[in-house]
């Protein structure tokens, strides 16, 4: 579902004003040891490649709900190893006329297993891109959250679905 429904709810009562919300990206890589491809989504809002990103749900965790929406999106599960950027968004204005801004929190992510592919309605595809030939509809912000997800050196702090571990591919 593209949008959760406590913000259908919200939006029952304010309309297209302006909300503050909790954001998650994850820059998902085929390897963390070596690696050579990023998974990313074509937005059906925009047509834009993008990194696969989400609202959390009331009372979610945050590497948890980045996880929900990498599988919901693309298929494709996969592990949290750290988080490495906190920023605002400042105000996105959709196609729709909603306006948000999101506290966002960007994870370095792993893939674990799972066939990247359109799992959803928000995307028109989903790939696997070289790092060294991203997509030129690539936003700025999202290139640089990639630079920063390779270049992160910082602790790591990782999380997995439980069950995951045996699904390692």
């Amino acid at each position: 579902m593209a949008t959760p429904d406590f913000i259908l709810s919200l939006r029952e009562r304010i309309g297209h004003e302006l909300l503050w919300l909790p954001g998650v990206t994850g820059v998902v890589l085929d390897s963390l040891e070596a690696p050579t491809r990023v998974l990313l989504v074509e937005r059906q809002d925009n047509g834009r490649w993008a990194l696969v990103t989400g609202i959390l749900e009331p009372g979610e965790a945050p590497a948890e709900g980045l996880l929900r929406e990498i599988e919901e999106e693309t298929g494709v599960r996969a592990r949290t190893e750290a988080l490495f950027d906190v920023d605002t968004t400042g105000i996105i204005t959709f196609p729709n006329k909603d306006q948000c801004s999101f506290l966002n929190l960007s994870f370095r992510c792993e893939s674990l297993s799972g066939e990247a592919r359109v799992n959803d309605d928000e995307s028109t595809a989903v790939s696997w891109w070289p790092l060294e030939a991203l997509p030129d509809s690539l936003t700025d912000r999202h290139a640089r959250l990639i630079r920063g997800a390779l270049t992160h050196t910082g602790p790591g702090a990782a999380y997995e679905v439980p069950g995951n571990q045996a699904e390692r591919a």
